[in-house]
């Protein structure tokens, strides 16, 4: 009886699946059409769509109720789809106000606006309103140093409430941003945290440097007078009663000296790519090896706008140097400051702020000094640079250098200028196609560019007298002037100490004459000691300038007692109107073949050494064969610095043997003697 119940439920669901009935297409398409026409069909409608179709009036009520259904839900999820569009697009339209007022500025107090949700009780507003007052009493006489006025003038609303910076302003350290090159010996603070008076009074100091920046770019007489070079010199005269300051930093102390230049030039590169570089410790550091020493970002007060740099303000330390022992490095604390002046037109302006623990009088003083970048519609750019320096010399200048250094040659805007310039144009030719037969791909050319980029700044900074990236130094008499040897364990294999010998000397030749002479893989022999008089031949060349000397090559030696000839120097030369290098290292085969192969090179151990050439500075302003149209007198005579690096594994604990030094010594004694001798110059020049 069971299986019977069973069988006949089984029956009745059987029965109700077949009473579900499906319109024919015939019949949805005319009830469509109908539903178009009408959607609320009375009876004497429905019945007639009954008899037409052969349906039942109730079937034809019953689609009808659902047809309305269905098309109602479709104008909700329309309905839906247009509401939640419209409510992300006004969610991002409020990110983007909210951003907006992180930046702004009330025009009263010149601060940002305050939030309901900043406010204190009034009692807690006093008490860090004196706490304030502490700290402006502290920044005042920075503050006065540069501006020329008390710290009273800020706004009003500095005396009433404490400041609330919006986010633009805060003081975050960068951890990432050192460069690869040490930071200078100035005392930085990990943990340093600044205030908000502080973050303002940076931004005053900054925003007032701009303003006499610009000024400086766009004025000519009487604040810039044409010297016997035809270089732009600043007219102290002039320049005080344009800008008078309260107060002086070298007050009557008669050792400070000024130090202002100007110079302008046409540069292969688009304003906003170099605004970047130059916002950037470690690419501007990159840009100038031969002038930077060392760079790092210390804080970015402002990040700026969005998009690009405008007004963007970093608190850095910069060590500058020129190419030579026997001349300090001079190392600067200062403000950053970027602001874009009209489209196409950028200003980016460094002057000097020196931290309250750390002021020092011997330290130079960087006045507005920087650049102003007008784009130019051909991928150039036209830039003006002004140097502007107070410096207290605690030490008497070494004679040689002398002239060069109180000319405002060493490090003046000439030599800024000339070095943009060129570091341009090898950077442009960097990413042009390969030309040479034994590098014949854009990856190979590329790594071994990096490659001479890397020995290059190598070499600068061991021939320098900066002493952060050196572990020792030890000074050996020779003639009048000493050979600075400094060490430091080396970052590659094999392991060891490597020692850096240094000298400078002068000679009566034109700087070119040198350049081509110690360029030249014709003369090389007649004063590279290490190769024994054996002749050298380039391989490979590589352009990186459109000057002929501005190049890299790849030397094979030819060794006459011995049978395999795998002696491979890398050498770069690049020469502009301010000096030359000549800057090589020997390679073994393996090592060259992975830089041809566009390989990563940043583990190749390098030992570079060479020579920097540049002008006396006592009868001539640039080299003569290389100067801008206008300038330049001709003549004059050749600093020529030359430095050698050298593996000694076996030195315990980083001390510097006898043997060492004497090996260092001779070589470069005998380089000297030989390049004297070949150039017919005394040898006591």
């Amino acid at each position: 009886m069971e299986f019977l119940g069973d069988s006949s439920e089984t029956d009745k669901k059987t029965m109700k699946k077949k009473r579900f009935h499906r319109h024919t297409p015939h019949q949805i398409q005319r009830l469509e059409s109908a539903f178009n026409e009408c959607q609320h069909p009375d009876e004497k409608q429905r019945m007639q769509l009954s008899r037409e179709l052969g349906l039942a009036p109730r079937q034809i009520k019953f689609w009808f109720q659902n047809r309305r259904t269905q098309k109602k839900a479709q104008h909700e999820r329309a309905d839906n789809c247009a509401l939640k569009e419209e409510n992300d697009r006004i969610r991002c339209e409020n990110i983007a106000i909210k951003e907006a007022l992180k930046h702004t500025i009330c025009p009263t107090c010149g601060d940002a606006p305050s939030h309901e949700d900043s406010y204190f009780d009034e009692q807690k507003l006093r008490i860090e309103n004196a706490h304030l007052r502490e700290e402006l009493e502290r920044v005042s006489s920075i503050a006065a140093k540069f501006m020329g006025r008390p710290l009273s003038h800020l706004p009003p609303l500095l005396n009433q409430m404490p400041f609330h910076g919006g986010p633009s302003l805060d003081f975050d350290l960068i951890p990432g941003s050192c460069s690869s090159m040490a930071a200078p010996t100035l005392p930085s603070q990990p943990n340093l945290v600044l205030s908000d008076i502080d973050k303002s009074v940076m931004t005053n100091i900054a925003v007032t440097a701009m303003e006499e920046l610009i000024r400086l770019t766009q004025t000519n007489e009487p604040l810039w007078i044409k010297n016997d070079g035809a270089r732009d010199v600043l007219n102290l005269g002039s320049y005080e009663n344009m800008f008078p300051r309260a107060s002086s930093r070298g007050g009557k102390n008669h050792n400070v000296r000024v130090e202002a230049s100007r110079s302008s030039g046409v540069v292969f590169i688009n304003a906003m790519t170099l605004v970047d570089m130059l916002m950037d410790s470690v690419k501007s550091a990159e840009l100038f090896p031969s002038v930077v020493a060392s760079s790092k970002t210390l804080a970015v007060v402002s990040s700026g706008l969005r998009g690009n740099h405008g007004e963007a303000l970093h608190l850095m330390l910069e060590e500058l140097q020129m190419l030579s022992p026997l001349v300090p490095t001079r190392e600067f604390s200062v403000l950053r400051y970027c602001q874009q002046i009209e489209h196409g037109t950028w200003a980016i302006v460094n002057v000097s702020y020196e931290l309250p623990q750390f002021i020092s009088s011997s330290r130079p003083y960087r006045l507005p000094s920087g650049c102003l970048i007008q784009d130019m519609s051909n991928g150039y750019c036209k830039v003006t640079w002004v140097e502007h320096i107070e410096i207290s010399e605690q030490e008497p200048i070494h004679e040689m250098f002398k002239d060069r250094v109180r000319e405002g040659l060493a490090f003046g805007a000439e030599r800024w200028i000339a070095t943009l310039q060129r570091m341009c144009e090898r950077f442009t030719a960097l990413h042009e196609p390969a030309t040479s037969s034994v590098i014949p791909s854009p990856e190979g050319k590329r790594s071994v560019m990096k490659l001479a980029q890397r020995m290059v700044n190598n070499f600068c900074l061991s021939v320098g007298t900066s002493n952060n990236t050196r572990s020792s130094t030890v000074v050996s008499g020779m003639n009048e002037f000493g050979i600075r040897v400094t060490s430091y364990k080396s970052q590659h294999e094999p392991n060891g100490m490597v020692l850096c010998a240094a000298t400078s000397f002068w000679l009566p030749v034109s700087p070119l004459i040198v350049f081509n002479f110690l360029k030249d893989e014709r003369t090389r022999p007649q004063w590279d000691v290490l190769l024994n008089g054996s002749s050298v031949q380039e391989v490979a060349h590589i352009a990186n300038g459109s000057h002929p000397g501005n190049c890299i090559s790849i030397l094979r030696g030819f060794n006459a007692s011995s049978s395999q000839n795998n002696m491979l120097i890398l050498q770069e030369s690049c020469v502009d109107s301010s000096g030359s290098l000549v800057v090589y290292t020997p390679l073994d085969l393996p090592a060259l073949n992975m830089a041809m192969s566009g390989q990563d090179t940043s583990y190749i151990p390098i030992l570079p050494s060479g020579f920097a050439v540049s002008p006396d500075g006592s009868r001539n302003d640039q080299i003569p064969e290389l100067k801008v149209e206008g300038r330049g007198s001709g003549g004059g005579g050749s600093l020529i610095t030359v430095g050698f690096q050298i593996m000694v594994s076996s030195l315990q604990s980083g001390k510097l043997n006898m043997e060492s030094m004497e090996t260092v010594n001779n070589l470069i004694s005998s380089t000297v003697h030989h390049i004297k001798t070949t150039l017919n110059c005394p040898s006591t020049a």
